[in-house]
């Protein structure tokens, strides 16, 4: 898998804060990955860009909600998350972040 394909998998960290617990009770992280990437290319990405072992990976797809405003209706895009499950001893740190 070439470097450039791995930098575009993940798109975001999702900070809630449902995900903020899982990460100081079970060192889980949650994000936004591209629709089109598969756990084991989740995993490979996370492991090249932050340095850490990765346990496992869970993913979801989240359908976008349709909303209406003065001008009609839309629908927000639909996005894929994904809890990566790290190993005992690594943790990901984001800068900023409490």
């Amino acid at each position: 898998m070439n470097r450039e394909r791995l930098l575009t998998i993940i798109k975001a960290p999702l900070v809630t804060e449902k995900s903020s617990m899982l990460a100081s009770s079970l060192n889980q992280v949650a994000f936004k990955v591209s629709l089109d990437a598969n756990k084991l290319e989740i995993k490979k990405a996370v492991e090249s860009l932050f340095n850490v072992k990765v346990r496992s990976v869970t993913t979801c797809i989240s359908k976008g909600k349709t909303k209406r405003n003065k001008f009609g209706k839309y629908k927000r895009s639909d996005y894929k998350k994904a809890i990566v499950a790290l190993q005992e001893g690594s943790q990901i740190q984001f800068e900023g972040i409490n």
